[in-house]
Order: structure tokens, then sequence, then C-alpha cells
């Protein structure tokens, strides 16, 4: 029985990193729900904020120079900011879990692939060694390696194999959440449409909540239900997959959609957005896309722009939606 409507909720989270050069703001009020047995997609560039989410959720922000500084993270209604370390380690790995972005540093290259797993299986399961090893031998045949590879280690593994074996990894106790961290991007095309095909059907035979951590829009389309446009260490567009693919708000997610080839008509140059990220140890005083935003005017550069909903989900942080905006359709005016 779950005790909230959500498995992961999200609220006004604020982090901060204390270095030489300065404060480096990485999340600055971020908001981010998923329902259970449901996916989110997180999308934005380098920089914006998406893995320092899944490191928040983790409570694994290196401290120093890393703080939680507000804001709260509830794991099916559970605050996790009020748990002690030892109860976190629990939840590590059963209540959430995570596959890591590089899959080449994330495996320990003197252990056997599936000492490797068995360990997290012993960690969280009534389970005696043999037991353990025998289930990660499991595990592997569920990703598509043979089960009598468990004794090889990380470097007999191709790239796309060593992926497999994080996923496992992650997916061993069967945790409620499961947090991606671009898990696709070190992988050839092929074998990320293999992996992308397997993380879907793990997820609808476990019913598992996914958190997909990407750059990539199609990968949103293939696996996500909901999406969460990330800049500037904040959500400034989330609503349903079709809510943010067919009724494009954001300007920020406009310029992404621009920036992808368009096959109908490939004489089309593609649309890059102009200019960087912003430095995070000195972001903008008004709304933080304003320096790079082609419709931007006087009071995006010094008043924050405040949600405004276009349905029950679907929500846009941009002073072009505001009331008088909102009342014409709220339609971007070009």
């Amino acid at each position: 029985m779950k005790n909230s409507k959500y498995a992961v909720e999200i609220n006004d989270l604020v982090v901060e990193f204390k270095t030489d050069e300065g404060t480096v703001h990485a999340l600055n009020g971020m908001d981010l729900k998923v329902e259970h047995g449901k996916t989110l997609g997180l999308v934005g560039e380098t920089g914006a904020g998406k893995t320092t989410t899944a490191l928040s959720v983790l409570r694994l922000i290196p401290s120093p120079p890393g703080k939680i500084v507000g804001g709260s993270v509830k794991l099916d209604g559970e605050d996790l900011f009020a748990k002690t370390e030892d109860e976190m380690r629990k939840i590590r790995g059963k209540g959430v879990s995570m596959i890591f972005q590089d899959p080449m540093t994330s495996l320990n290259p003197v252990l056997t692939v599936e000492e490797q797993i068995a360990e997290v299986i012993e960690l969280h399961e009534d389970i005696n060694h043999a037991g353990a090893i025998q289930k990660a031998k499991e595990m592997l045949e569920l990703v598509g390696i043979p089960g009598e590879r468990g004794p090889e280690f990380p470097h007999q593994f191709s790239g796309g194999m060593k992926q497999r074996v994080v996923i496992a990894i992650a997916l061993a106790c069967n945790p409620d959440l499961l947090i991606a961290d671009e898990p696709t991007t070190a992988l050839d095309v092929t074998i990320q449409a293999q992996v992308l095909d397997m993380m879907r059907g793990l997820r609808d035979k476990y019913g598992t909540s996914m958190i997909m951590i990407t750059h990539d829009l199609g990968i949103v389309a293939e696996i996500c239900d909901t999406v969460a446009i990330v800049y500037g260490g904040k959500v400034i567009e989330y609503g349903t997959l079709e809510d943010v693919y067919n009724n494009t708000r954001h300007p920020y997610t406009e310029g992404l959609f621009n920036s992808l080839p368009d096959l109908d008509h490939r004489e089309n140059k593609l649309k890059p957005i102009k200019g960087l990220m912003p430095d995070p140890t000195n972001l903008p005083e008004g709304c933080t896309f304003y320096p790079r935003c082609d419709y931007a005017t006087e009071i995006c550069k010094t008043v924050k722009p405040k949600k405004v909903y276009r349905n029950e989900e679907h929500y846009v942080e941009c002073h072009l939606y505001d009331e008088e905006t909102v009342k014409t359709g709220g339609k971007i005016a070009k």
C-alpha cells in the first residue's frame, strides 16, 4: 500500500556549493513530482542542475563544498531530509536507486560483476552470500548478459554490457524509484535502443517509477510520461509529454526543439540557442534565460517570472504568459 500519490516529491529545493571563486547556486527552488509507476524526463543543458537534483534525492551531495540550504524531498510521503545516515543507507538501493552517468567509472575494476551486484542484495535482503550470488546471476540474465559471465571483471565487458551491469545493480533490489542519469550517453545508437527497450520493459514489469535525466528529446519521447525542462537550477516548464511537445511554451524549450534536425525539411539550417548557460556564481537578477532569449523585455532583466498554468499539470515560468498574455491564448508572440 502506497503512502502517497507520488513516488517522489521535491519542493523548493535549494543547493549551494561554497568555492574559492564564490558560491555556486546549483539549485534555486527545484520543484518536481513523479507519480508511482510513471517516468519523468529531466531535460536541460550541461550545468542546469539535473545531476545535482538526483544526488540530492539520494543525499549524496559532497559536503563540503555542497550544502542543501532549503526545501524538501519526500519518497512515498516520507521526508528524506529527516532521516539519519543509517536510515538513508537502507533506503539507497531499495527505496531509491541510481544508474550513474558513466558506466566505465561506476564499476569497481577489482571486483567481479556478480560480487558487485551481490553486495547490494546482501545489504538489503535477508539472504546469504551464495544466495546473493545466485540472484546476481539472475539479474545479469534479466539485463541480457549470460549468468556464467558473472565471475568476470568489468574490463572484460564492452561499454554497452557495462551499462547493463550498472542497470542490474540499480534494479537488484527492485527499488520504488529509479534515477537514470544519462544512461545511454556513452553508447552507440543501436545499443542505446536496446538499453532503452530493456529499461522500459523492466519498468513495466516491476512498476518502478523513474526519473530519466537526458539531453536527448528523442529519448524523452520514447520513454517518458511527463517532462521537466530545467534551466539555471530550476524547472522552467513542466507538463505531460503531450503538453510540452505539442504546446511548447517557454522560449528555452522552443530553442531546444529548434536545435533538432528536421528530416521533413532538410534544406533548413538548425537554429542553435545563442550564448551559453549563465555562470551559477553570478546568476541574472530576473529571468535566468533572458540574456539568451529572443523575446526578452525590460521586466525580464529584474523580475523573476512566476508559474503560469496552462492546465492543471502544464506550467511555465515566463513573463510572456503573465495575465494579459494568457488572456490572448498564451502563445509566444513572434
